[in-house]
């Protein structure tokens, strides 16, 4: 043995023995590798529980800073605005679309027929009352008319003498009244004559503006051929109709503001009747406006639209529509009251009358000077506590 353990000491088995040693070290740390996802989960898991501890400790600081600035106010606060009740003035109004019309809006035809002989007018010219405006050819007429001239000079003269002799008692009173007859014919003929050649001129029945002249010269006219259309727009109207059921709220006296989006015109002006009549089929009746019209910038069926009023209350208190809510005991709405030093939502149940352009008219419920929740009356109910924002 003692031989043996010598030959290990030697330099060369020494050297054996520490290669030996180094590969089975090696392969011992090999061993080890294979425990390594083991020691990576034990590592996670302690810095989730560091996170987790750093997490509470944040908890902490800001349930500390909570309290802090919100020490005295109760939890839970919703953010709302409110705007303070106060009456105003409340008008309501509706709109109706009408047409211009005129009254003087007149097709002129001679009253007897006869060929145009001369045109002293054109289109667009102003006439006044009366004014000659065409003649027709009267050329039989006025030879009628001296023929029963002469006649009647000679009727005239004998009836003179019929009438010397029978003042003499000489004569026939037959004859006497003969010639009274024979006379008076003729000058009844020649009247009628005379009215013929002054209905042959064609006058103008109003003043106004030629608007149409529908004829020639040399054409045939009478009664029944329109020779020209006159026009006066000094004084228009305008018409429409409106739903009956605003019958007891328009009447005449009445004012309206009557806008003309073509002319970008706006009139005031005062309703001059209301119709007696509802029609049938529409439901509606009708209104005129009498409108001045002197540079004539208002044509006849030119649209117009008509605001009238029906609703004035002096001393209203109007909320938006959108801020009532309805349940089964009616309409009601949210407002800002103090309690123990801090504003709450309170319900309150309303009665309302008017609605009109998204507003309403609370008649009852509300006070002047109460603050009604405007926004985030959404998320709260009866008791809620606020946070009322600037």
């Amino acid at each position: 043995m003692k031989q043996i353990s010598n030959k290990f000491n030697t330099p060369a088995m020494l050297r054996t023995l520490t290669a030996l040693c180094l590969i089975a070290l090696v392969f011992a740390t090999s061993g080890c590798g294979a425990d390594t996802p083991s020691g990576d989960k034990e590592m996670k898991k302690e810095q989730l529980e560091e996170y987790k501890n750093e997490l509470n400790e944040l908890k902490k600081k800001i349930a500390d800073l909570e309290a802090e600035l919100g020490k005295g106010s109760p939890a839970n606060l919703v953010n709302v605005e409110i705007k303070e009740l106060q009456p105003t003035l409340f008008e309501q109004f509706i709109e109706a679309v009408g047409n211009v019309s005129t009254d003087q809006n007149i097709i002129v035809s001679p009253e007897t027929p006869g060929v145009i002989e001369s045109i002293q007018i054109k289109e667009g010219q102003d006439v006044r009352k009366g004014q000659v405006l065409a003649k027709l050819n009267t050329e039989s007429i006025e030879q009628n008319i001296e023929e029963v001239r002469v006649n009647l000079e000679l009727a005239s003269t004998l009836y003179k003498r019929r009438k010397n002799l029978w003042e003499q008692n000489i004569g026939s009173e037959v004859e006497f009244l003969q010639a009274e007859s024979n006379m008076k014919a003729l000058q009844k003929k020649l009247q009628g004559l005379e009215a013929q050649l002054e209905m042959a001129v064609i006058k103008a029945p109003i003043n106004g503006v030629i608007d149409h002249l529908m004829q020639k010269q040399g054409e045939m006219a009478g009664p029944s051929i329109p020779f020209a259309r006159i026009v006066n727009l000094d004084e228009v109207y305008i018409t429409a109709d409106v739903s009956e059921d605003y019958l007891n709220q328009i009447n005449a006296g009445d004012s309206v503001s009557i806008d003309f989006p073509v002319l970008n015109l706006t009139k005031k002006a005062e309703i001059y009747r209301t119709s007696a009549v509802i029609d049938p089929d529409t439901r509606t009746f009708s209104i005129r406006v009498n409108l001045k019209n002197k540079n004539n910038a208002l044509q006849p069926n030119l649209m117009g639209e008509l605001k009238m009023r029906i609703a004035r209350i002096p001393d209203a208190l109007v909320i938006p529509s959108l801020l009532i809510k309805k349940d089964f005991k009616g309409e009601f709405v949210f407002i800002a009251t103090n309690a123990e030093g801090n504003k709450v939502a309170e319900k309150r149940y309303i009665s309302t009358s008017i609605k009109d352009n998204n507003s309403t008219v609370v008649t009852k419920g509300l006070e002047p000077g109460m603050e009604i929740i405007t926004k985030g009356y959404a998320q709260v109910t009866d008791g809620t506590p606020l946070n009322i924002n600037q």
